[in-house]
This record gives structure tokens, sequence and C-alpha cells, in this order.
């Protein structure tokens, strides 16, 4: 237990409405305005957000100039003055949890800091700017940042070649299993099947069934592994790969990964890794040096590029070199006259699997986070990421349930077995772990694990961070012991309490409706303002 605080005092009851949180947290605090309505709803008929001087022009005849185009009223729309306006959307920007107020505790998902240095290069002139159409003669820089980041990403993984094309980890498993596939293909049989863990990521089976395999599932053994008699038994002429998450979803090294190689190579199937988790194995071990064949990485994960919110992301696919004929076209290349440039002539390629080359800008933020680094920051970004994992398993062991002890790599898999038998569940304790200002952890995955409490810090986290996100979980657990009905009813100190999350889910709002009709606001088209 930490000896930088002193415990909280367990509530004995759960708090009540007017006084939602009994006991401070250690970091969260009541916001200054629980409560924000809707720009609709806070809009008054006849504010401006503006103040104009009359015209010095003659007025102007919009209907005359955009004939039927001309608006007679924009509809309901909000009117605010302008304070109101900066005060309204400056205290939403304060609702959101960000990686710049604290850590994300999320398993399997790498939420690790995104260094400054790397949006400020992405956003140099001529880099920002660069056109994806423009000529490859003017395309030199671009293209070798392209180039230099390929190397760099070959050598990190010990494979022969590599497209960035991919948008984002997801797509760059449907990019290899495409290459798998067209390998196999060209060998006059496509097989029927793909090998997946029941420790994998959830994205591989779907990607096999996209693809068009059937899907056999593996069982893990006690230590969280594969077992290799049942892969034996598993893999025939009908494999055509196996989709290995290496370190697994429960934090776990294949150790046996050269042995698993070994066994499908023997049928002619292949080896896919799962490079999401390259967190835990830069500087420090090579898939191409372990037997994988083809394998995507998650720049987010590893490479400090944005993360989540349906934006640009990228999943370079690297592979062997019986896989390169297959790679999506164009590739990038060295010419005959040492320029750089496109080669869009390959007649086995699986084809283009993105528009233009991918996202450039994602490309630049991870050679920058690469270069800053060097081989050996990158070793001890690794190393860090895997001691902080295993300091809040040391921390936490005894508080709560460790399914599997099987040495921990970048993150570590809990289970809410203890505080089950008081009715207490992962999804309770993620919840209450929000009134400690922290956000949850990831709740209920991996599936292997019966109320699964996954945590990753990664290397972005100080000890004293960690020391407050350890804190806090100790006392959740003592909590669930001795009060569980506070964690059942948790959180108490968010503007919202539990929502219903399935009929969320089912029944989504999308949209904000007037509740009656409102007058539209006129438009004085031969006059100054609205």
């Amino acid at each position: 237990m930490s000896t930088a605080f002193a415990p909280l005092e367990i509530p004995t009851e759960p708090a009540a409405a007017a006084t939602p949180f009994v006991g401070a947290p250690r970091k969260a605090t009541t916001h200054t305005s629980q409560n924000e309505g809707l720009i609709f709803e806070k809009s008054s008929p006849g504010k401006k957000a503006y103040r104009l001087s009359e015209l010095d022009v003659p007025a102007v005849d919009a209907a005359a100039l955009l004939g039927d185009a001309v608006r007679e009223n924009l509809g309901v729309m909000p009117e605010m003055s302008e304070i109101e306006i900066v005060r309204h959307f400056t205290r939403l920007s304060t609702w959101n949890y960000a990686i710049d107020l604290g850590m994300f505790p999320l398993g399997s998902c790498t939420m690790k800091y995104n260094g400054r240095v790397n949006e400020a290069v992405s956003r140099l002139e001529g880099i920002a700017e660069a056109h994806p159409y423009q000529p490859e003669s003017l395309s030199q820089g671009a293209l070798g940042i392209m180039k230099l980041l390929q190397d760099c990403l070959l050598e990190i993984t010990g494979m022969d070649t590599i497209t960035l094309q991919p948008a984002a980890g997801a797509h760059g498993e449907f990019t290899g299993i495409l290459m798998v596939r067209a390998y196999h293909e060209s060998k006059g049989n496509a097989r029927k099947t793909v090998l997946v863990p029941d420790s994998a990521h959830g994205t591989n089976p779907a990607t096999a069934a996209v693809v068009g395999y059937q899907v056999k599932n593996l069982k893990s053994n006690a230590e969280g592994a594969i077992d290799l008699d049942e892969l034996r038994a598993a893999v025939d002429e009908d494999t055509a790969a196996l989709m290995l998450t290496n370190p697994s979803t429960i934090g776990v090294f294949e150790s046996q990964v050269h042995e698993i190689a070994e066994i499908l190579h023997a049928k002619g199937a292949l080896l896919y890794m799962d490079g999401a988790n390259m967190n835990a194995l830069v500087g420090k071990t090579r898939p191409g040096d372990f037997g994988a064949d083809v394998m995507h990485l998650n720049l987010h994960k590893t490479f400090s590029t944005p993360h989540g919110g349906g934006g640009p992301g990228s999943g370079p696919v690297a592979c062997k070199a019986l896989l390169e004929p297959f790679l999506p076209r164009p590739t990038v290349i060295t010419k005959t006259d040492g320029t750089l440039g496109f080669d869009h002539d390959r007649p086995q390629s699986v084809g283009r699997v993105r528009m233009f080359y991918g996202n450039f800008g994602m490309f630049v933020r991870a050679l920058a986070y690469t270069l800053a680094n060097g081989p050996d920051g990158l070793r001890q970004t690794t190393e860090d990421a895997v001691l902080n994992a295993n300091y809040i398993r040391a921390k936490l062991e005894g508080y709560f349930d460790l399914p599997y002890k099987t040495r921990s790599m970048h993150e570590v898999v809990f289970s809410d077995k203890l505080q089950a038998k008081n009715g207490v569940k992962t999804g309770d304790m993620g919840k209450r772990l929000i009134d400690y200002g922290f956000h949850a952890y990831t709740v209920s995955f991996p599936m292997i694990v019966s109320g699964a409490m996954m945590i990753e810090p990664t290397e972005s986290e100080s000890r004293e961070e960690l020391d407050y996100l350890i804190d806090a979980l100790q006392q959740i657990s003592r909590e669930a012991a001795e009060n569980p009905e506070l964690v059942k009813t948790a959180p108490h100190s968010t503007r919202i309490r539990r929502l219903d999350e399935t009929a969320a889910a089912r029944k989504p709002v999308l949209r904000w409706k007037a509740p009656v009709a409102a007058e539209p606001m006129q438009v004085d088209t031969a006059a100054k303002e609205w």
C-alpha cells in the first residue's frame, strides 16, 4: 500500500444526492459548472454575438444576385452573446478527460502521451501542405520521410519489406490476411481456415472471416499461452495461417513462438502476428527473428501518433520476402536514377487498400517519435512500459484476483473474483475509479478472463501517477468489502450518474429537436445584419 497518503474515510452509506461524494478523492474535484445546457436551450431571441456599423456602400439586392438560392431565414438557430458562446464552449472543453490531465489505464490500447514535438514537425511548412497528387519530382522530401520510416520499422520488426498504406490496425490485419490469401492462391490453393487463439484481439477472427476464411479457435493453457499439442492437432493442409497476438491480450509473451512458427511452416501455413502490443517488444526482440511471416503495426499504440476518435490512423504491414509480390500497390522504391518514386507495376498485388498512399501526417509523427528516441530510447520506453505494468501488478496482488501467474509484459489483467462475492463487478469498480479522477481501466476484456480488469500504464506514467492509481484501486477494493453499495452505485461525483447503456446503444438520440416550433430568424437581405 502506498505510504504517501492516509486512507480515505469509508462512507457507511451510499452518498445522498445533495452530498454526492463523502471523503474527498485524491485527484478529482467538483467542477465549477456541474451542468451545462445545450446551446439551443441557452438561446434567447434577439441576442447577437457581433455588432456592425452602418453600411457605407449601397445595399445589395441579394435576391437579384442569388435568385432562388437566397435564404429568407436561418430556421431554428441559437441566439447568444459572444461571452455566452465563449464560456459555453470553454466549459464543455473542460469536461473531456484527456492524456494531458491524467493517465488512461486502458489495457490493450496503449494510450500513451504523444510528444508535442511530433505535432510541431507534422505542421512544418512543406510537410503539412504537401499535396498528395503533386508530381514525384516535387515530392522527394515526402517520399524520403516514407522511405526512412519504412527502413526504421523494418529494422525494428526484423522484416524484409513493408507497406504504410493501411489506415489503422484492423485495416492492416485485413491487408495482411489478403496477402496471405493471395500467397496461397498463387500456389494453387487458397486454403480454408485461419487459427485464432482465445487470447487474441477481437479483430483477428473478424478479419479472417471478412477475407473469406473459416475461423478455428485455440484455447489457452493454464499459463495463458498456446497449447502446442492442441496447435499441432489443429494445423493441417487447409490451414492458411495462425493469427497470433504477441504479447497476448492478457499481457503474456508466447515464449514458445519459435516452435509455433515451425509447426505452422511444416504444414505450409503462415504465422501472422498482430503487432498491436509491440510497445512491449521494441528494441528487445524482433518478430521477424522468431518466425513471423507478416504483421501489422499500430502507429498510435507504439509510435505515438494520435489515438482514437475515428480520425486518420496508420497500420503499416511488414512481411518477409515471400509475401513481397502481394503488397498493396503502389510501393515506395528507389529508382535507377537515385530518386524516389512509386511502383505501380505489381501484377500480383492485392491492389490498393487506401486512397493516396495512406495517412501521411501519421508517418511524420511516427518518424519524429522514432528519431527523437533513437535505438536506446526506444528500448528504454519498452523497458519502462513493462516495469510500470509489473509495478502495478506487485502493488495490487492480494487486493484483486490474478488469474494468470505468468510474468506480465506491458499490461496486467486482474479479475473481479474477490469483489464479486459481495456483488461488486468489474464495471462497478471501473465507474468508481472515475470518482478518483481516473479514466476506467478496460472492463470485461479479454473475454477469457471472467470479470477482467485490464490495466496498461504505458511508459508515459511516472511512479507518482502510478501510486495515485494504485492507492485508488486499493481503496476501491476495501470499499467493495466494507460498503459494496457505494461501489455498485458509483460514480458519485460526475454530472450524470449511471446511464442505461443498453437503451443508449439500442435507441440512441443523435440530434436535438426543438420542444416547440420556434419563430424563424428573419433575414434582411438588403440590410447589414441577420
